[in-house]
């Protein structure tokens, strides 16, 4: 069954090759041209559209779904990546079920929305099919700008920055550009390389040079850009893990989430990344999520998601619970790891119970695992950085730092929510500012 052994019940290749393409097809198959007229006209185009203010990216929603009805998908492609370059990434990953969707009349009325982030992929598709970029570059200003981090943010900003008319050059510690959208999210929301084909049609803007391999604190000084540039964009996300801080929590088989999230991201073929018999997830945001869910579908005989709140606390978004649980990832709330238990590597997991205040309640559960994974959150890495709040870069209202000439936005600067569509918001903001004061505004 198993052509490769890691360790006792970790292993690759649990499945019969079938399954694996049919358990991490797309997620959402994509709306056809009658499916996505039908839709579109369940919309109210209301003048005083509710699912606008609950878009980060301020989209004018309601145009483009009738932009689509009146058969201009490309139309309404425009409408979307003039607020939201990355529109069709966020149509794939954006839980619109608690932004724009939640807020439809139709939602309100009937409990059922329009499907706006089935209608937005529709019309990005389209567009991006054909090898189109709608926008052009203008007039070189002769300023250069320099971006940190190749990921949402960092390329909104790039993006909008380039189509100013300026030039910027990208910098990436990974190999390939993305950031989470290439390494960070499950495999079966954004399948057949999507989030390449992205980045190469965003860059067809012109003006914009990648340089991946390069990490601000190794390869490149904040001062040093500062005396290259005329202004620098801070982008590069959040690169280090909590640490889980209970006993036997080095033991093999305890991993980080997101190193295993991009195992599978990275894999020619998701059939050769190991997976354990039992899996245990710590952490109830999206990462946690990814990563249980995807444990399941390779295999893994028995998920279990454990959160130290209760449900209605979890980051992740209803659906995407609901969706772990119908996978067959069980999820344990109000519990906190203890310890690690096994010989060498780990065997079992233990955790206490607690009440509403996070004291132990005096009750334990012990769970058998041969993998856990910690999603627990993730920390900023980097010396010599802007002032901090809290744990992320301080920023204001238009992503100006503590440090004149420098900006941040993205997971890394504080005020967000850790979700690419604000990303992608906050990166097009601090590059309309960065414009105002190269362009000598205030």
């Amino acid at each position: 069954m198993a052509d490769k052994v890691f360790e006792p019940g970790i292993v690759a290749g649990r499945l019969a090759s079938d399954a694996y393409d049919a358990h991490f097809s797309d997620l959402h198959p994509p709306l056809d041209r009658h499916e996505a007229v039908v839709a579109a006209d369940r919309c109210y185009f209301c003048h005083d559209a509710p699912c606008i203010t609950a878009c980060p990216t301020d989209i004018d929603i309601p145009l483009f779904i009738r932009q689509i009805a009146t058969g201009t998908p490309d139309a309404a492609a425009k409408t979307i990546l003039s607020q939201n370059i990355m529109g069709g990434m966020c149509a794939r990953v954006c839980p619109t079920e608690q932004l724009c969707e939640e807020a439809c009349v139709r939602e309100a009325a009937e409990g059922k929305p329009v499907l706006i982030g089935q209608l937005q992929r529709f019309a990005t598709d389209h567009l991006q099919e054909q090898g189109v970029h709608p926008f052009v570059r203008a007039e070189p200003t002769g300023k250069r700008v320099a971006v940190v981090g190749a990921g949402p943010a960092g390329l909104s900003a790039a993006h909008r920055l380039a189509m100013l008319g300026h030039d910027v050059v990208v910098y990436d510690a990974r190999a390939k550009a993305g950031g989470l959208n290439e390494y960070g999210i499950a495999t079966y929301k954004t399948p057949d390389g999507f989030a390449q084909g992205e980045v190469d049609w965003l860059l067809k803007i012109g003006g914009i040079t990648i340089e991946t391999g390069r990490a601000l604190g190794t390869d490149l000084s904040l001062e040093g850009l500062q005396a290259e540039f005329d202004a620098v964009f801070l982008g590069m996300g959040l690169g280090g893990v909590n640490a889980l801080g209970v006993d036997g929590a080095d033991k093999d088989g305890v991993l980080d989430a997101v190193d295993f999230i991009e195992e599978l991201r990275q894999a020619s073929d998701v059939a050769t990344v190991p997976v354990g018999r039992d899996v245990v997830v710590i952490g109830g945001g999206m990462t946690a999520i990814d990563a249980a869910v995807q444990a399941k579908l390779l295999g893994a005989l028995n998920v279990t998601l454990v959160y130290r709140r209760g449900r209605d606390a979890m980051n992740a978004s209803v659906f995407e619970q609901d969706l772990a649980a119908s996978k067959g990832v069980r999820i344990v709330t109000h519990a906190t790891p203890k310890a690690v238990h096994g010989n060498g590597a780990v065997r079992e997991i233990e955790f206490d119970y607690v009440d509403a205040d996070m004291k132990p309640s005096g009750q334990t559960l012990r769970l058998a695992a041969d993998q856990v994974f910690k999603a627990i959150g993730q920390t900023l890495e980097g010396d010599a950085l802007p002032r901090l709040e809290g744990r992320k870069i301080a920023v204001d209202a238009t992503g100006q730092t503590s440090v004149k000439g420098v900006w941040a936005g993205g997971d890394c600067a504080s005020g967000g929510d850790d979700l690419t569509v604000t990303a992608v918001a906050e990166g097009r903001d601090a590059a309309m500012d960065i414009h105002t004061v190269l362009s000598g505004g205030a």
